[in-house]
């Protein structure tokens, strides 16, 4: 992480507001949420101002999003935060930052999905909506998403073997064949598809037991759909996936859903980390995550000889 050098704080956006969105500067300012890349600060009741506070592809991402996400957003059947404005870089602020619409909801991480058959449904409305070819022009997937499973399997053997050795994962030989059987199957054949890229608990929103919005979409990107499928296993109760995939359209042949396990274990592994970290207090860990994550992964291996 590489936090900015500038404090963040409700001052500096009612500031930034004033100088290029003065129409804007107004409305109430209150900080919502510290995220990986942005902070997120809620302006009035339906707005959002995302800034860049770690990470430096933070810029490329936000400007990402102002780019294609209003172009997605009308079809989608879920609230998404839908860019309306695009802040630049001044001298108030380095780093470019936008205004978004504001999502209700809880993250999926504190709040979990409790209605599953509900939920399957409205995750996969979702996706099936998303899941239409992307232009030529579309953005890559960062750290291998939408690509080939198995061009990530040294970063796969990495977190394994940290997560293993903090003895964090009860069974990694049934892990580990989660992730070779996924690495094994055919890869994708069909066009690159749009995909969230980046669909793990944090980023989903519930209310009521059921999923009501979907955000951060920083990682948007075109290729294969098993990457956001793997949504089946870490963001929905036991007994759920089958329902999604039953739901899907259309529906995904085996050899995909081979792959969605595969990236669905690479996710929890991650998640399993990230929340470890969060409960020893080292710098960006988040403790919320780690429980859903080892749900994630003993739903995958109670289900892989099935």
């Amino acid at each position: 992480m590489t936090h900015t050098e500038i404090e963040i704080s409700a001052e500096l956006v009612r500031d930034l507001l004033r100088d290029q969105h003065p129409d804007l500067a107004d409305r109430p300012v209150r900080l919502g949420a510290r995220g990986w890349d942005n902070q997120l600060w809620r302006l009035g009741d339906d707005l959002a101002v995302r800034l860049p506070w770690a990470t430096r592809p933070a810029d490329a991402l936000l400007r990402k999003e102002h780019t294609w996400l209003p172009v997605l957003a009308p079809r989608l059947p879920l609230p998404v935060p839908v860019p309306r404005r695009l802040g630049e870089p001044s001298t108030l602020f380095p780093r470019p930052w936008i205004v978004t619409t504001w999502v209700p909801g809880e993250p999926a991480d504190r709040t979990p999905v409790t209605r599953g058959a509900e939920a399957a449904d409205v995750l996969a409305a979702f996706l099936t909506a998303l899941h239409q070819p992307a232009p030529d022009e579309a953005p890559a997937g960062r750290f291998g998403r939408g690509g080939s499973l198995a061009d990530c399997s040294e970063g796969f053997t990495k977190q394994l073997a940290s997560a293993t050795e903090l003895g964090l994962v009860p069974d990694p030989d049934a892990v580990r064949a989660v992730w070779d059987d996924a690495a094994a199957a055919p890869g994708w054949a069909g066009p690159a598809l749009w995909l969230h890229g980046d669909l793990h608990p944090a980023n989903i929103l519930t209310a009521d037991g059921t999923i009501c919005g979907v955000i951060d979409f920083g990682d948007l990107c075109a290729g294969d759909p098993a990457c956001d499928l793997a949504a089946a296993w870490t963001l929905l109760p036991d007994g759920a996936a089958d329902l999604f995939h039953a739901a899907c359209r259309p529906a995904r042949d085996a050899a995909t859903l081979r792959r969605a396990r595969g990236w669905a274990a690479g996710q929890a592994l991650a998640g399993i980390l990230i929340g470890e970290a969060g409960v020893r207090g080292r710098p960006g860990g988040k403790a919320t995550w780690g429980p859903p994550a080892h749900a994630a992964l003993r739903r995958l291996i109670a289900t892989a000889h099935r």
